[in-house]
């Protein structure tokens, strides 16, 4: 049953068949052709996990994000980023990394960053006189930041699949974060430094470095806002996700006076469109775990990697190789939903912390984002720059560099995400 699922699943995506669609598909034909499992019991395993109280979160999180990310604060946020960084060698790459990283304490989201972000950087970097494809590049590669600086919809996910804390998982994943942003801002330097990019000196952009700050704070304060509440048990995620919206709507009604009914709808459609994709993802994924677990997959994977690899080490390596290859062809939430159950077994087999395991998980996939052939932030950084998907790419080299790195360490040593 799990080969016929997994061999129409592959010819579906061939076929170029929504993920959410091939799913279903895939796994009700097996269920049906197994004949063990009731029809309608079929469809209640399709929409119960959509019924979950935590996952309420994802949809007032992404309203949040697109509430502030739409009006005056993400210029803000902007001027925030070019007057600390704008002024050293790659400095509108930096300015990049930086609101991605601020944006992803907002969003939540990769690709909502990417096209939010994308669209107000990449035309400043090429006006500048930057290359259209390292622009594109470094906006595909630092979005991905969202999926770990708090409130990130990956471990939200993640979540669901391993009954793992959030608040730890926030908590755990904003270290790897700035690691991650630290390393792509060098890149960024260095790239300045040896292709002599232009540099802004003595600009609006440049001054006023307190001012920026006040004026971002609001975006600024999101992220431990959220941890706050979660680690000192005020409020469970789905309350923060509504405090979440009430603070985005107070900050731009009152403080920045610029929400208007067009901004409010948009909002509200983009967020029953996103959240419409990812609840068809999360059912689908619950008929395709229930073929798995009808067929002990999870288990057996997990024996046969004690038994034919033994060292953890080598499971680890393993297991992110898996990811790779599956980040590269699937999207980021599909995958963790997919993915999860089977590893966090395999991890419970290995003593692996399931707190280190998600960041690594959230981590390995996020590159997949912004690798070919269906890179998601990859295909909007190019459309926004319009410049070939192999221009990007040849920019993108040390930026996988660095990816590979954080993960390596993320993955080998739990002091960076057990804290």
């Amino acid at each position: 049953m799990t080969f016929m699922m997994t061999g129409l699943f592959a010819l579906l995506l061939f076929l170029s068949v929504p993920v959410g669609y091939a799913l279903i598909m895939a796994s009700g034909t097996a269920i049906l052709w197994q004949g063990g499992t009731p029809t309608v019991l079929a469809v209640v395993k399709l929409f119960q996990p959509t019924q979950s109280f935590p996952l309420l979160a994802i949809p007032f999180f992404i309203l949040s994000g697109s509430l502030m990310m739409s009006g005056t604060l993400g210029q803000k946020l902007v001027q925030f980023a070019a007057a600390m960084v704008g002024r050293f060698h790659g400095g509108m790459g930096q300015v990049t990394v930086v609101g991605s990283t601020i944006f992803g304490g907002v969003s939540g989201s990769a690709v909502a960053e990417a096209s939010a972000l994308g669209s107000m950087l990449i035309p400043w970097q090429k006006r500048e006189g930057y290359p259209a494809g390292f622009a594109a590049a470094v906006t595909a590669s630092s979005s991905t930041i969202a999926g770990l600086i708090p409130p990130s919809i990956p471990l939200i996910l993640y979540s669901t699949v391993s009954n793992t804390s959030i608040a730890s998982l926030f908590s755990a994943a904003i270290l790897p974060g700035l690691m991650l942003a630290f390393g792509m801002m060098l890149v960024c330097y260095f790239s300045g430094r040896l292709r002599n990019f232009p540099r802004l000196s003595n600009r609006a952009e440049l001054t006023g470095f307190g001012r920026s700050l006040l004026s971002a704070l609001p975006a600024l304060a999101m992220p431990f806002f959220i941890i706050l509440l979660l680690r000192a048990g005020i409020a469970t995620p789905t309350e923060v996700s509504v405090i979440a919206v009430f603070y985005a709507l107070v900050v731009s009604l009152l403080l920045y006076r610029d929400l208007t009914l067009a901004r409010l709808q948009e909002a509200l459609v983009g967020t029953v469109i996103t959240t419409g994709v990812v609840m068809l993802v999360i059912a689908a994924s619950s008929l395709v775990g229930h073929v798995l677990i009808t067929e002990r997959i999870p288990a057996m994977v997990a024996q046969w990697s004690q038994e034919t690899l033994g060292a953890p080490v080598l499971i680890i390596l393993m297991m992110n190789l898996i990811m790779l290859v599956v980040g590269m062809f699937l999207d980021l939430p599909a995958a963790i939903l997919l993915l999860g159950p089977t590893f966090v077994a395999i991890g419970q087999a290995i003593g692996m912390d399931p707190i280190q395991l998600g960041v690594m998980i959230c981590i390995n996939l996020s590159i997949g984002l912004f690798t070919p052939p269906i890179g998601t932030t990859l295909f909007i950084g190019a459309a926004i720059a319009r410049v070939p998907i192999g221009a990007v790419v040849k920019e993108l080299w040390p930026f996988y560099l660095v990816a590979f790195l954080v993960l390596v360490l993320i993955s080998y040593i739990p002091a960076f995400t057990i804290y």
